[in-house]
């Protein structure tokens, strides 16, 4: 078995591209840095560092190990700084983006309950439909609702939301109850002038009769009749419950979309951020749809 502090030993090593500074580094001698590089690649049996008078070469095994010992090193500080911050409470200013529409449902709770816990926290909320970049802008925290696009953020899925065709009685009983296939044919509310809507595997082309930029928008011009829309569940469950909108196409959701919260880094994670993460992970996820409405005999 590799003992860990000399995979820590190795990355150091590399970073420091030199046995002479990683020995300063560690407070040990150059001597025993060699020695213990020399025994690792023997348990190893791969040729870590060619060697020379004047320099050190990082092999291509080595490059590939010594980005796994860096890990292993960030996640041990990681560990290291979560205990060492762990009794502190957040301070200063923490700025969160997040869809308006999610914000406006789900985050008021979860900062009431941040702020009234850490009186010293302060958080600025922007909401925006669009995928903010969070260093540019100077975020510590998002939400994304949708396919992840940046993968040097750190994620953590809070659920999921699904998506249905909805319609109201009114619509319905004047227009008849739409098969996938007459979607095109069929009274939408959109989101731009054409664009495209897949139902039971069918994938149409549609005319709005009526465009909006706003989901909720597109949920009350469906309840009143106005034609078919695709709305969150999140929007539209109540609607759903009291009977003012009916789901198209079948019980199973038009699609679903993973909701995350995602920050820069886990290196040296600031209590603010770290606790506000734990904050929206407990409060703040949407209810299964599953769960919704269900009676008990």
């Amino acid at each position: 078995m590799i003992p860990p502090a000399d995979m820590l030993l190795f990355a150091t090593v590399v970073r420091e591209e030199s046995f002479t500074r990683a020995a300063l580094k560690l407070g040990i001698t150059k001597q025993t840095v060699s020695e213990r590089i020399r025994q690792l690649e023997e348990r190893l049996g791969v040729r870590l560092l060619e060697r020379t008078t004047r320099r050190l070469r990082v092999t291509g095994a080595g490059v590939t190990y010594s980005e796994r010992c860096a890990a292993i090193a960030a996640l041990i500080d990681e560990a290291n700084s979560e205990v060492q911050q762990g009794m502190a409470d957040p301070t200063g200013l923490i700025r969160v983006s997040s869809p308006v529409l999610y914000g406006r449902r789900f985050l008021t709770p979860v900062i009431s309950k941040y702020l009234d816990r850490y009186p010293q926290a302060q958080v600025e909320l922007v909401l925006a439909d669009r995928r903010p970049h969070l260093i540019e802008e100077g975020l510590d925290v998002a939400i994304h609702i949708g396919p992840l696009l940046d993968s040097s953020l750190v994620a953590r899925k809070l659920g999921e939301s699904s998506v249905h065709f909805v319609a109201s009685p009114r619509y319905l009983s004047r227009y008849g109850v739409p098969d996938a296939r007459d979607l095109r044919s069929a009274r939408c509310i959109g989101f731009s002038a054409f664009e495209t809507w897949m139902a039971e595997g069918v994938k149409t082309r549609i005319d709005p009769v009526l465009t909006v930029n706003d989901l909720e928008l597109a949920c009350e011009a469906a309840i009143a009749g106005v034609g078919i829309a695709l709305v969150p569940d999140i929007l539209c469950r109540d609607a759903l419950r009291d009977g003012r909108l009916k789901v198209l196409f079948g019980p199973k959701p038009a699609m679903l979309r993973p909701i995350h919260v995602v920050y820069p880094s886990r290196t040296n994670l600031p209590p603010k951020v770290r606790l506000f993460v734990d904050a929206v992970a407990t409060l703040a996820a949407p209810t299964p749809p599953k769960a919704r409405g269900r009676k008990r005999r």
